[in-house]
């Protein structure tokens, strides 16, 4: 069984990513831009690997996925 209480860490650098970044944007407006410049589907991604490329998305990072 997957440890949920890591979810915690992973929507509170998704909440910040998205209050820094684009403060004006719904949060569908986040999720529908960010999952549409994706080169695979998100779906399969674990955690870590949706921070790496958002942070990727947003400039954060310079190859980091």
């Amino acid at each position: 069984m997957r440890d949920p209480n890591k979810l915690y860490e992973f929507y509170a650098e998704l909440q910040r990513i998205h209050i820094e970044h684009f403060p004006d944007w719904r949060f569908g407006q986040f999720m529908i831009n960010f999952f549409g410049a994706a080169d695979r589907d998100p779906f399969f991604w674990e955690e870590d690997e949706c921070l790496d490329r958002l942070r990727k998305f947003v400039g954060e990072t310079n190859d980091r996925t």
